[in-house]
């Protein structure tokens, strides 16, 4: 048996204090905040988007970086076997669109409660309102982890579980990459993501509010498609939002600090550019004497219309009956090409993770400890490890620390 101590008590904390207790491991979790699962509680808007339901190789192809890093610890600890653990615990689950599971009741505070019952159950200790300063290497190996100058708590083994830097009210003030910089570790280049976007186009502020659904929104860097992806979107006050978009910011982020991106909207992916005006044609003859700007409430939504009425350079008051074949064209193109100019992405305050951190090249990828430093191990955020909205961060960490705590004997 080893005396365990782990940093931090989120969503891979909790994970890496059963896994490591199941093992019959003294365990010890120091968490800053007052509370368990602070970020957790607030996941999914207080749902909790637990994981997805899927084979392991769709989890893999949903991880947007360093996705065959995790072969091993999915196949170990998939999301069925969260799912199970969480049903074997007391928590009812159930699959919604997208394969997205959740608690029966929709409360965050559930997934928290089962947890925290299960590590009291299997002896684990819970150190609140505890920050750790700094952890303890002596030759080559983490011997334990300092809370004060004066206060040292030694232990067989330290994990990692701080997270990023995402949601700072959180706790989450990068603790993590302090550790791993003293282990040698090379910190891989941060930023904001599954994070809202900003655009250049000042319109946005008169869509506030507005969402789409069933669209296919693509990103171009320059002629290359960056994402690809069909569903949902908002716009905001300034930018662009939504699952569809938060998912973009993650292949976004790196590239869009260096310049500017396209975002190109298809309203009707549904239609072909011949289909669809095929439909307009069709709207057109029962309005022939309207005026443009009144008969475009089929097509689109009410705050969308006067946006598609600039774009399609047609003049709002100009008639039906008037309106070329080659303006009626433009209006196509417009509705299947709505292009937007993504500048920048909103801060750490609105993202969801943190991409970048812990480089995994000095990671073990079947047990998460340190190459550099033995005892030591890394789980969860803090890793340079990140996927597309869903649940799949989640089983990101589930996965993780799992990893770490069953392999400490």
């Amino acid at each position: 048996m080893s005396k365990v101590v782990i940093i931090g008590g989120g969503a891979s904390g909790m994970m890496a204090a059963i896994a490591a207790a199941e093992n019959g491991n003294e365990v010890h979790v120091y968490e800053k905040n007052e509370k368990l699962g602070k970020k957790l509680f607030i996941t999914g808007k207080g749902r909790c988007n637990i994981t997805n339901a899927c084979d392991v190789e769709t989890l893999l192809s949903n991880v947007v970086t360093n996705n065959k890093f995790l072969y091993s610890a999915f196949y170990a600890f998939d999301s069925y076997a969260m799912i199970d653990l969480l049903e074997s615990c007391g928590l009812k689950t159930k699959i919604e669109r997208g394969n997205r599971v959740f608690p029966k009741s929709d409360k965050s505070s559930d997934v928290i409660a089962v947890l925290h019952n299960r590590m009291k159950k299997l002896g684990v200790k819970i150190h609140l309102n505890s920050q750790v300063r700094d952890i303890l290497i002596e030759g080559g190996c983490c011997k334990g982890i300092g809370l004060s100058k004066t206060d040292t708590i030694y232990a067989d083994a330290v994990i990692v579980a701080t997270g990023g830097l995402s949601y700072e009210t959180t706790g989450a003030t990068g603790d993590g990459y302090n550790f791993a910089k003293k282990a040698g570790h090379t910190i891989a280049e941060l930023s904001p993501a599954l994070v809202p976007f900003y655009t250049k186009e000042t319109e946005v502020k008169d869509l506030q509010g507005l969402s789409l659904r069933n669209i296919e929104a693509t990103i171009y860097s320059g002629r290359e498609v960056l994402y690809q992806e069909f569903g949902e979107m908002l716009f905001t006050h300034y930018g662009v939002s939504g699952p569809v978009l938060l998912s973009a910011s993650s292949y976004a982020a790196k590239i869009i600090k260096k310049q500017h991106l396209t975002l190109s909207i298809d309203l009707k992916p549904a239609l072909s550019i011949e289909q669809l005006d095929a439909r307009i044609v069709r709207d057109f003859e029962e309005a022939k004497n309207k005026q443009f700007k009144n008969v475009l409430s089929r097509l689109y939504p009410s705050k969308l219309i006067p946006v598609m009425i600039k774009r399609s350079t047609i003049s709002p008051d100009k008639k039906i009956n008037e309106i070329s074949k080659e303006e009626r064209r433009k209006l196509v193109l417009a509705t299947k090409n709505l292009t937007f100019t993504l500048i920048g992405l909103r801060d750490y305050k609105e993202a969801i993770i943190t991409q970048g951190g812990v480089s995994i090249k000095g990671i073990c990828p079947s047990t998460m400890e340190s190459k550099n430093v033995k005892a030591l191990y890394f789980v969860g955020e803090v890793l340079d490890l990140d996927a597309v909205t869903g649940g799949f961060n989640l089983q990101i960490a589930w996965s993780t620390a799992y990893a770490a705590g069953k392999n400490i004997y």
